[in-house]
C-alpha cells in the first residue's frame, strides 16, 4: 500500500516559493496600480494607495525595532486598517499574530503573554478591552498622522521563504491555546495553487468575513490582493449576519466568498439566497460538509461548492473536493492533496493502510508549519520525522492531525472524524480539555468532563458534566465565570450535575456512560420524582417524546427542560388527544409542571379560562411588556425575544380569541384592541403601559394604545415591530379559500426565510380545499403545526387567520397623539412597495408628534427568528430601560 500512497501523492508544481507573500502582493501592484484593491463599507482604496500605507506603517515598525520574524499583534476590527496592518507587518519582515477584540480579556492576556509580542497594533476604541501588556502599543487611527510621515517605498527586509508570516492560536488540549508558526514559504505555495486551480482575475470580488484569528482569512485576504481581484471587507459582526450578507453580496457582485457548512445552512435558508446570482464558487471548510447541505445548496445556488480541509499547522488546506451536483456519493469527500502536499494515512505503527480502512492523517509537504510558538514539547508529540521523503517539496517533518480517514476506491479521501477530545463546532476547532481544565478551575467544581453531542436538529453541542463540592455552583455562576475566560463558542450549552463520573474498570472516565443531558442540566434542584398515578404517567411519557429526555420527573418543568414554543404547541395538542381536554398556551405556561398540569387535567372543578392574557416571561419587578399577537393568532414567535431581553422584564403575549371551545374569531381591530384594553387594565390596574406587536400585532397595539390613551391612560412606549400600514395591503381581493392559499403558503414560508412554503407548480393540479390541506400537511412535517392535530383544529387556526386578515382590511386609522418607536426590517417587505414605507403614511399628518425609527437585521419574517432577534431584543429592552428611568 505504501507505493499506491505515494503515487497518489505525487503532486509536485514547480511553483516560484522564491518571494514572500507581500512581495506577491507588491508585484501586483506594479501591475495594477490604480484598481480597487479594497473596499470597506463606503470607503475604497486602490492598489497603489494600499501598497503606499502599507510601506510607511512598515516604515514606522522598523524604527520600532521590528526586523525579521519579530512577532507582532493585531488586535483591530474588521476595516481597511486591518489589511494595512497586516501587510505592514509582513513588509517589515515581522509575523502577525491576530487577536480578537471579543475575545475574554484572560484569553488576550494569555496571548500577549505567551507570544511575547514586542509591538500591539489596535484602535483608540478597543483600548478598554485590552488588559496590561509589555508591548508597545500603536494606535493605528489615532496615531496615522505620525505614521504616515514615513518614506512610502517599498522595504528590503530581507525575509526568505522559510521565515514565519504569521502565528495563529488554536485551541490547545492541556487547557491553554497554542500559537501555530506558519511560513511565507507554505502560505504562498497554498495561494499559488488556489490561484492555479480556481482562477480569479480582476473581474472578481472576493468577499473578507472570516475573523481573521481563524486561518481561512489568510487566504481571503491575500489570494485576493496577489491576483488583482477586489477584497470586499465585510462589517464588524457581518459575518452572522446572513441578510446582511445576501444585501452585500449582491450590492457588491460577490463571485467568491467561503462558509463553514454549519454557517452555510443558515445561509441557504434565508429569504433572497437565490438573487445572489454572482457567486461564481463558495469555499466550504472547517467542518465536515454534510451531504444533504450540498445538495440543498445546488437546489438553491447556481455556482460551484468546493470542499477543502486542513488543520491551521498546515497553512490552512490540504485537499480538496469539488462538490458534484447530481452525485451517486453517500459522503462528500475532502479529496485530494493540492499542490506540493503529501496526505498519508497510517497505522499505529506509521505504516500506510489499505483503501478503505479507517487511520489517522499525517501531513507533509511545504504546507506545514514550523511548530508551536514557545511549546517544544507539543512540537515533538505532534511533528514527528517524515519516514516518506519522495521529492525536493516532501517537508522534514510530518503532522500528526488527530483526523480520521480512508481512501475511497477512485483514490480520494473520505473524512471520518477524531481519534482524540478534539470537536469542530461552526468552523471553530475545540480542545474540550481546554474547557476542561476552565471548568475545573471555578471553585465550587471538583471535577468536569466535556463531550460533544449531536442535537436533533444535527448540531454539535458541547455538555459539560460536573461534580462538586460541598455547595452546587449555579448555572449563572458557571456562565458567568466561564465567559470570562473563554470565548462564546467554546461555552457549553448544557450543564450536567453528577454526584460522581462514571469510571472503567482501569479508573478513567467513561464517557461512553455519561448520561443524556435531562433536568440536571437545566435545573437548580429537585430530586427525581417518578409518576404516582396514570395521567402523570402518561404525562411523563409524552414530554420525554417531545423533548427526547429518557428521563423525566413528575417536579420537573417543561421550558427547563427545553420546551419551546412549538414544542409547547405540540404538547397541547397530545393533551387534547389523550385526555380529550382543551389546555390553553397560558394554562400550561402558568402550569409547566408535571404535577400541576395533572391537577388541570384531572380536576373538573378547575375553570380553565381562556384568556388572552399569555405569560411569556412573568419574572421581574418592572412594568410588564403587553405584546400582541400577529396574523396567525399565537404568540409562539415571541418566546426568543422575552428569553433576549431577560429575566428582569416581564413579557405577557396577547393570543388571539378562536382558537378553543366555542369562541369566534373577533373580525375587527377595534374589537380585539377594546378585549386586549379590558384584559391589560384588569391585570395591571395602575401605572403606565408598555405595548407592542410585530406585523399585524403592530396594528392592533396602535389602537390598543389609542384606546388606552382616551381612557385616560398613560402609554409610555408604543413598539411596532415591523408593521405596515393597512392601505399599502390589496384590499380589492376578497378573502376567500383562493386567496387564503397565497397567503397561507407567504405566511409558514416566512417562517423558514422563504417567500413561500410551497411552490405553484406542487399545488396547481389540486383543488382549493386540497390546496389547503396540502400547505397544511407540509406546515405539520416542517413542525409549524403538531403532528396529529385534527383537521378541525387546523381549520380553527385558519379562521382566526381570516379573521385577522378582515380587521386588517376594515381598519380606519386615526393620528394617535404620542410617541412611537418603529422597528424596521432592513430587508424588503414581500408585501409592502417600499420598505421605507413602513408607517410613514399613517405619521404624514402628525407632523409634532416624535417618530422613532430602529433599524434591524432581517426581513419581516426572519428578524424575529435567530440570529437576528437578539438584535431586536437589544434594541426593544433599551426602549424598555430607557422608559424605565
Amino acid at each position: 500500500m505504501q507505493t499506491t500512497q505515494i503515487n497518489l501523492n505525487a503532486t509536485q508544481r514547480d511553483y516560484d516559493l522564491s518571494q514572500s507573500l507581500h512581495e506577491l502582493f507588491t508585484a501586483q501592484v506594479e501591475r495594477t496600480p490604480n484598481a480597487i484593491a479594497v473596499t470597506f463599507e463606503q470607503q475604497q482604496i486602490t492598489y497603489q494607495e494600499l501598497n503606499t500605507k502599507a510601506n510607511q506603517l512598515a516604515h514606522y515598525l522598523q524604527t520600532l525595532g521590528v526586523k525579521l520574524e519579530t512577532l507582532v499583534g493585531v488586535c483591530v476590527e474588521r476595516s481597511l486598517e486591518m489589511v494595512v496592518c497586516l501587510l505592514g507587518i509582513l513588509k517589515a519582515g515581522g509575523a502577525y499574530i491576530p487577536i480578537d477584540p471579543e475575545y475574554p480579556q484572560e484569553r488576550i492576556a494569555y496571548m500577549l503573554e505567551d507570544s511575547q509580542v514586542k509591538v500591539l497594533l489596535t484602535q483608540e476604541k478597543l483600548l478598554t478591552q485590552i488588559p496590561q501588556h509589555q508591548a508597545h502599543t500603536i494606535c493605528i487611527d489615532t496615531e496615522w498622522k505620525k505614521i504616515s510621515t514615513q518614506p512610502n517605498t517599498n522595504l528590503e527586509s530581507g525575509v526568505k521563504p522559510d521565515n514565519l508570516a504569521y502565528v495563529i492560536y488554536t485551541s490547545g488540549s492541556t487547557g491553554k491555546p497554542k500559537g501555530a508558526m506558519n511560513t511565507h514559504k507554505g502560505i504562498c505555495n497554498r495561494l499559488l495553487w488556489m490561484q492555479e486551480t480556481y482562477q480569479i482575475n480582476s473581474t472578481d470580488r472576493v468577499l473578507q468575513k472570516t475573523p481573521f484569528s481563524f486561518d481561512v482569512s489568510v487566504w481571503e485576504f491575500f489570494w485576493t490582493l496577489l491576483t488583482g481581484a477586489r477584497l470586499v471587507i465585510a462589517q464588524p459582526g457581518g459575518h452572522r449576519d446572513s441578510s446582511y450578507l445576501i444585501n452585500l453580496i449582491i450590492q457588491e457582485q460577490i463571485t467568491t466568498l467561503h462558509f463553514v457548512p454549519s454557517m452555510l445552512q443558515i445561509f441557504l435558508a434565508s429569504r433572497g439566497v437565490e438573487k445572489c446570482t454572482s457567486i461564481k464558487r463558495v469555499i466550504c471548510s472547517g467542518e465536515a460538509l454534510p451531504l444533504d447541505l450540498q445538495n440543498r445548496f445546488f437546489k438553491r445556488l447556481d455556482c460551484e461548492l468546493h470542499n477543502l480541509y486542513g488543520p491551521t499547522e498546515a497553512a490552512i488546506d490540504v485537499t480538496f473536493w469539488q462538490c458534484q451536483k447530481n452525485s451517486n456519493l453517500k459522503t462528500v469527500p475532502i479529496g485530494r492533496p493540492i499542490a506540493n502536499t503529501q496526505i498519508y494515512i497510517l497505522d499505529e505503527d506509521l505504516r500506510p493502510v489499505d483503501f478503505g480502512a479507517i487511520a489517522e492523517i499525517y501531513i507533509g509537504g511545504v504546507g506545514v508549519a514550523r511548530g508551536y510558538l514557545n511549546r517544544p514539547e507539543l512540537t515533538k508529540e505532534k511533528f514527528i520525522p517524515n519516514p516518506f521523503k519522495n521529492s525536493k517539496f516532501a517537508s522534514q517533518y510530518l503532522y500528526k492531525t488527530g483526523d480520521l480517514a480512508r481512501y475511497l476506491p477512485d483514490g480520494n479521501i473520505e473524512y471520518i472524524g477524531r481519534t482524540d477530545y478534539q470537536v469542530k463546532i461552526r468552523g471553530y476547532r475545540i480542545e474540550i480539555g481546554e474547557v476542561e481544565n476552565v471548568l475545573a478551575l471555578h471553585p465550587q467544581v471538583r471535577e468536569a468532563v466535556i463531550i460533544a453531542r449531536t442535537d436533533n436538529t444535527a448540531e454539535k453541542q458541547l455538555i459539560a458534566y460536573i461534580t462538586y463540592n460541598s455547595e452546587k455552583p449555579t448555572l449563572n455562576s458557571l456562565h458567568h465565570f466561564l465567559k470570562s475566560q473563554l470565548p462564546d463558542f467554546m461555552i457549553p450549552a448544557a450543564f450536567v450535575m453528577l454526584e460522581a463520573l462514571p469510571l472503567t474498570p482501569s479508573g478513567k472516565v467513561d464517557r461512553k456512560a455519561l448520561p443524556q443531558p435531562d433536568i440536571s442540566h437545566f435545573s437548580e434542584s429537585n430530586d427525581f420524582v417518578a409518576p404516582r398515578n396514570q395521567v402523570e404517567a402518561q404525562l411523563v411519557k409524552i414530554w420525554s417524546e417531545i423533548l427526547n429526555l429518557p428521563q423525566i420527573g413528575v417536579k420537573d418543568n417543561f421550558f427547563a427542560l427545553g420546551g419551546d414554543s412549538l414544542k409547547a404547541l405540540h404538547l397541547i395538542s397530545r393533551i387534547e388527544q389523550h385526555f380529550a381536554k382543551e389546555i390553553p398556551l397560558a394554562t400550561l405556561l402558568t402550569n409547566p409542571v408535571i404535577t400541576e398540569l395533572a391537577t388541570v387535567i384531572q380536576d373538573s372543578s378547575i375553570q380553565i379560562l381562556h384568556s388572552p392574557l399569555v405569560p411569556i416571561q412573568p419574572q421581574g419587578n418592572q412594568q410588564p411588556f403587553f405584546c400582541i399577537h400577529p396574523a396567525g393568532g399565537h404568540v409562539l414567535c415571541y418566546f426568543k425575544l422575552a428569553h433576549y431581553i431577560g429575566n428582569e422584564q416581564p413579557f405577557y403575549g396577547l393570543q388571539a380569541q378562536g382558537f378553543y371551545g366555542d369562541e369566534e374569531p373577533l373580525t375587527s381591530i377595534e374589537e380585539m384592541a377594546s378585549l386586549y384594553v379590558k384584559t391589560i387594565c384588569e391585570f395591571q390596574t395602575q401605572g403606565s403601559y408598555q405595548v407592542g406587536g410585530w406585523s399585524f400585532g403592530g396594528v392592533v397595539a396602535y389602537e390598543v394604545a389609542q384606546q388606552l390613551k382616551r381612557q385616560g391612560k398613560e402609554v409610555s412606549l408604543l413598539a411596532i415591530l415591523d408593521s405596515y400600514v393597512p392601505i399599502l395591503l390589496d384590499k380589492q381581493k376578497p378573502i376567500d379559500d383562493v386567496y387564503l392559499v397565497g397567503v397561507l403558503s407567504r405566511v409558514f414560508g416566512g417562517m423558514f426565510g422563504q417567500d413561500n412554503l410551497v411552490k405553484p407548480n406542487e399545488i396547481q393540479h389540486l383543488s382549493v380545499e386540497e390546496k389547503i390541506n396540502y400547505i397544511i400537511d407540509k406546515a405539520r412535517q416542517a413542525k409549524i403545526f403538531p403532528p396529529g392535530v385534527e383537521r378541525q383544529n387546523n381549520r380553527r387556526i385558519l379562521d382566526v387567520l381570516v379573521g385577522t386578515l378582515k380587521a386588517t382590511y376594515a381598519y380606519k386609522r386615526q393620528p394617535y397623539p404620542g410617541k412611537v418607536t418603529v422597528f424596521r426590517a432592513r430587508e424588503k417587505h414581500i408585501m409592502a412597495p417600499d420598505p421605507t414605507l413602513v408607517w410613514v403614511e399613517l405619521f404624514s399628518v402628525m407632523a409634532a408628534e416624535e417618530i422613532n425609527i430602529v433599524d434591524v437585521p432581517g426581513n419581516h419574517y426572519t428578524f424575529v427568528l435567530e440570529p437576528h432577534v437578539e438584535v431586536l431584543a437589544q434594541h426593544l429592552k433599551a426602549c424598555l430601560d430607557e422608559v424605565m428611568v
